[in-house]
């Protein structure tokens, strides 16, 4: 296809098209003449991950370019690849050098060894979980090993069972890539707005004698 037409199948404008080209985002077309490439099902697959990145992942242009080369090193796992977007998705938190962000990381760190999640001791997620519960803290909600457990227990589930199953792990690697990125950004989202929508229903059920709510 002309680079009109892949501008018409991906809904990607041509000039920004053209500026992925020049960064090396996108692949160039095969050349059939001085002024003319053709593109094909690949670059269509790569426009769709960049989208998925840029507007779904809010990834900066250097994130994006980290993700498109592990995803373009063969050499590179799966899980190594997913890894690069996962933290690249994940906010840089600072730890702190202080006692109660010490203790708060190890109580991270500890509810993963309960779990018997396997996660790098670099991830990013244990310094922003150990951050919340520090904030919690600060803002007197007493948190406890026990109190993230339930949280730990149900979110694993859900990931084991249901959110894995969405990734095409045996398709191309950037599909892989895409179904990770939307499906944690996104379903993130939907996971937090049903939390809300519960949280109303029970605190009806709760109150609604005291407040003389209708059943």
């Amino acid at each position: 296809m002309r680079i009109s037409q892949l501008s018409e199948a991906t809904g990607v404008p041509i000039p920004t098209i053209k500026y992925y080209l020049r960064e090396g985002l996108l692949p160039p077309g095969e050349q059939v003449s001085a002024t003319r490439s053709v593109y094909g099902a690949p670059h269509v697959r790569r426009l769709r991950l960049i989208r998925a990145l840029l507007e779904v992942g809010k990834l900066p242009i250097s994130a994006i370019r980290a993700v498109i080369e592990a995803v373009e090193d063969e050499s590179k796992g799966v899980h190594e690849m997913l890894g690069t977007a996962h933290y690249a998705l994940s906010p840089k938190t600072e730890p702190e050098d202080t006692p109660e962000w010490a203790d708060a990381r190890a109580m991270v760190d500890e509810l993963i060894r309960e779990r018997g999640w396997r996660v790098d001791p670099a991830a990013p997620g244990r310094d922003e979980l150990a951050q919340t519960i520090v904030t919690l803290r600060r803002l007197d909600q007493q948190v406890t090993l026990p109190d993230l457990r339930p949280y730990a227990a149900a979110v694993g589930g859900l990931v084991r069972d249901h959110e894995m199953s969405r990734i095409p792990f045996d398709g191309p690697r950037e599909s892989a890539i895409e179904a990770h990125v939307i499906g944690t950004v996104l379903y993130g989202r939907v996971l937090d707005v049903v939390r809300r929508l519960a949280e109303e229903s029970e605190s009806a059920r709760l109150l609604a004698d005291a407040d003389g709510l209708p059943k």
